[in-house]
């Protein structure tokens, strides 16, 4: 087996091809308290290249939760024909606000989807900061994607709504510029199993409502992903599929994965507690042939799965609605 297809855990997704990395990408933004700060990657070649916002988990690691993290995901969709663009929101352990007297914060859940709004507000001036890089890419293809609370910022920008009590500000975050989004593990309904200790450090995660997610969504979800922290039940953290709109949602559920689905986060992160390079391979590959679908329009996602379907032990399952 050659290295490109170990790397894909023997999906078809082609050669890799080299990448190039730009950071930090700084922009001014009003009444940010700090900077917004990001990350290009790149293929060195080619053109017509869509494009991955990438939203990051809140996690506990010091760098993985910022622009710095989740490189075998944004190496890989890179080196297969994916500009991705990574803001370092403000719950980034980097910056040290997350204990600060600020609203929204810890968490800081809606500056993220506003973070997200920012990039595609100014994605040719971010797109500039890397010499030759705009005229080759096609920003009218573009898809989020996040994992854990990124889950939750691509959820809010596919649709879905917090019903905060008392909170008067705008409730639809979602943007009609992306064509597709992924969400990775992110949370779900804070119904009777939510978790005490959920409520009381992370109160605006009980009013998610998912009945106005009507964007074309792939949700991931890890069959041990259970933190009874959150929610002691194992479906909480694909909500974001059974209770959304149908006609356009598919969940991908990763077998024997937990929250970090084998390591995605970082290259021998610490953090991870079910190291699977195999998982990681698939994941990724999995995503990029359904973001080639969607963004592309070709048949990755439909040849990806017979791929699975094949497989003596599968690693994933997948429906629709």
């Amino acid at each position: 087996m050659n290295t490109a297809y170990a790397d894909a855990s023997g999906f078809p997704v082609g050669d890799p091809t080299s990448i190039l990395s730009y950071s930090p990408v700084v922009l001014d933004v009003p009444d940010r308290p700090v900077r917004l700060e990001l990350k290009v990657t790149a293929p060195a070649t080619g053109t017509g290249l869509p494009v991955i916002v990438f939203s990051h988990g809140h996690g506990g690691a010091n760098f993985l939760s910022s622009l710095r993290g989740y490189g075998p995901l944004v190496d890989f969709w890179a080196a297969h024909g994916f500009v991705v663009v990574q803001p370092t929101h403000l719950d980034s352990t980097v910056l040290g606000l997350r204990e600060q007297d600020l609203p929204d914060a810890p968490l800081f859940w809606r500056d993220r989807a506003l973070d997200m709004h920012t990039v595609l507000d100014r994605l040719p001036e971010i797109l500039g900061a890397v010499p030759g890089l705009p005229e080759r890419v096609d920003t009218s293809r573009i898809a989020a994607v996040g994992h854990s609370l990124g889950g939750h910022t691509v959820s809010l920008l596919m649709g879905m709504q917090v019903l905060q009590p008392q909170d008067s500000r705008e409730k639809d975050l979602s943007d009609p510029r992306l064509t597709a989004g992924v969400v990775i593990g992110g949370p779900g309904i804070a119904d009777e199993h939510f978790g005490s200790w959920a409520r009381e450090n992370y109160p605006s995660l009980q009013y998610p409502d998912f009945a106005t997610m009507t964007g074309t969504t792939l949700v991931v979800a890890g069959d041990e992903d259970l933190n009874p922290n959150f929610s002691s039940r194992l479906s909480y953290r694909w909500d974001a599929y059974t209770h959304s709109p149908g006609g356009n949602k598919t969940l991908l559920m990763m077998r024997g994965a937990g929250h970090l689905f084998g390591g995605i986060s970082g290259y021998d992160a610490a953090e991870t507690t079910d190291e699977n390079p195999a998982r990681v391979a698939a994941l990724r590959a999995l995503i990029l042939s359904y973001l080639r679908s969607q963004l592309l329009g070709d048949r990755s996602w439909e040849t990806a799965l017979d791929v699975l379907s094949s497989l003596p032990e599968p690693l994933a399952t997948v429906e629709t609605r």
